[in-house]
């Protein structure tokens, strides 16, 4: 009686753990297709973004979005990681390292911007590589369709965690702190909340960018319009020949103002001795 007892027991055991791995091999089936997403919240420790004198810190601003948006992806189903998860410096390498270790993966860095233009205001995304450029096509059209904020566009840059980043990466800048409204909106939790769900409808939505250009939203059935940007690559290496090419020249210059003084330092020298 106690064996049979005990056989019953057992199989009863083996069955439901053989109903609870067929829950989770269906669970992981239906998540199979989705990447990894690492969240990346700029700056931290005491690194506090912005600029000097500032007086909201970016580095808790951007882990504040960066948190809700990986609690928004993680009821959709997404497998996520956070480059930091509190109010720790993480170098840029590493914050690269983490992304480039996950194969079937896409990088969002979240930030907040500033200047000392206190009249600067709107939403900007970056990305580097061009398969990243459908992600920030439908971040940047969520995100500048959402905020009550001017739309300051998609821009190419290579910033250095999306220059060495191996997955589909962009860099989103939520709105300018040193702008008083934006600042105001930054600072209250709806708000966050907002960015937080756009960005990651923008997430969902890389996948539906067409090919037609336009920074006008449609209705979220329809497909996202690829969004035009601002290459600023180019700008950037034009400015940094320029600049190579004038310290050249201004190096000649000192070279040969230089060897003229001292010809004449020379020659001054003789008459004063002769």
């Amino acid at each position: 009686m106690a064996t049979n007892f005990c056989r019953l027991n057992f199989f009863l055991c083996l069955l439901i753990a053989l109903l609870a791995c067929g829950n989770s091999h269906a669970a992981s089936g239906d998540n199979s297709g989705l990447p990894t997403v690492v969240i990346d919240a700029g700056h931290g420790g005491h690194d506090r973004g912005g600029i000097p004198g500032q007086r909201i810190a970016e580095k808790d601003m951007n882990l504040d979005v960066a948190q809700r948006l990986r609690n928004v992806l993680a009821a959709n189903g997404y497998r996520v990681v956070m480059t930091r998860d509190s109010d720790v410096f993480v170098p840029l390498p590493t914050r690269v390292a983490i992304a480039n270790s996950y194969r079937n993966a896409i990088f969002v860095c979240v930030h907040f911007n500033s200047t000392q233009r206190r009249g600067a205001a709107g939403i900007e995304t970056y990305f580097y590589s061009r398969d990243s450029l459908p992600l920030a096509s439908a971040v940047h059209y969520y995100v500048a369709g959402g905020a009550p904020s001017s739309n300051r566009g998609v821009r190419r840059r290579g910033y250095y965690v999306l220059r060495k980043t191996n997955v589909p990466a962009v860099l989103v800048e939520c709105g300018f702190l040193t702008n008083p409204t934006e600042a105001s909106y930054a600072q209250t939790a709806s708000y966050r909340q907002k960015l937080a769900d756009e960005i990651a409808a923008g997430v969902r939505g890389r996948n539906s960018v067409s090919s037609a250009r336009s920074t006008t939203r449609v209705a979220t059935s329809e497909a996202i319009p690829m969004q035009p940007y601002m290459d600023q690559t180019k700008v950037t290496s034009s400015k940094q020949g320029k600049s190579k090419r004038s310290h050249k020249k201004s190096a000649r210059k000192k070279k040969s103002s230089s060897k003229r003084s001292g010809s004449e330092a020379r020659s001054g020298s003789t008459n004063r001795e002769g």
